[in-house]
């Protein structure tokens, strides 16, 4: 059996090599994770933007549903307009043939 005897200055040159290579490792573990910290950084703000955007649009189309209430409204009041318009030309067809108005809409009363 063959003893590997080393020296001492074989021993401090494979400890300071391995410790370059140590710190070489540790440095590019670094500038990469500096990297991934940006990238993430980057990412998030693109994330909040299209969030803030996505909100403004809730915002704005968040009364969409009420339109249909307010086109079934509008639909009424047409309705109603169009009865008001009959009644009224009536009462001008009726004011045009009658020498009595308006005393005679009394009596009608």
């Amino acid at each position: 059996m063959t003893v590997l005897a080393l020296t001492d200055t074989a021993v401090y040159t494979v400890w300071w090599i391995s410790l370059g290579i140590g710190l070489v490792v540790i440095l590019v573990v670094a500038a990469l994770l500096t990297l991934e910290v940006r990238e993430i950084r980057r990412v998030l703000t693109g994330v909040q933007a299209i969030w803030a955007v996505g909100q403004r649009i809730a915002n704005n189309t968040v009364h969409i549903d009420l339109l249909r209430y307010t086109n079934q409204t509008a639909g009424q009041i047409l309705e109603t307009a169009g009865a008001i318009a009959q009644a009224v030309s009536r009462i001008e067809h009726h004011a045009a043939g009658c020498p009595g108005c308006p005393r005679c809409i009394e009596v009608h009363r």
